[in-house]
């Protein structure tokens, strides 16, 4: 059976300094890109080792310094927001959307990281339950 979005494989960051890029998200990560190339690489993470590909903007499809940040929020999983937003404030991120409670355990928050994309945390007690880390109510 074919499935039209059948998941998650690789969310696209621009930075037009990509090697400060790849050592920013290096020191967030605490691992190192597992695949290079020119122009491009990318770290597997989280427990679906799900892939975030870093690019050198010359190569991006259309303008990516635009005045603000705009587009989609890609939230990752945190387990904890708050603690999660301030160290990314302290490694030079900007705030977008500070911690945000949403009501039945979910809480969000934004920053625009140091080469202008948007990144988005979350902890989503869904996620939790698919993991097998939380009974259900």
């Amino acid at each position: 059976m074919d499935t039209t979005l059948r998941g998650f494989t690789t969310i696209s960051c621009w930075a037009a300094d990509l090697e400060a890029a790849k050592q920013w998200y290096t020191d967030l990560l605490g691992i190192a890109p597992y695949f290079q190339r020119l122009g491009y690489c990318e770290f597997r993470i989280g427990d679906y080792q799900h892939e975030l590909g870093l690019i050198d903007s010359q190569y991006a499809p259309c303008d990516t310094q635009a005045p603000g940040p705009a587009g989609a929020i890609m939230y990752w999983h945190v387990d904890d927001v708050k603690a999660t937003f301030d160290r990314l404030l302290a490694m030079g991120a900007k705030q977008l959307e500070a911690p945000r409670d949403r009501g039945h355990g979910y809480i969000t928050a934004a920053v625009v990281d140091p080469f202008g994309n948007i990144l988005g945390i979350m902890y989503n007690p869904h996620y939790m339950e698919g993991l097998g880390m939380t009974k259900k109510a």
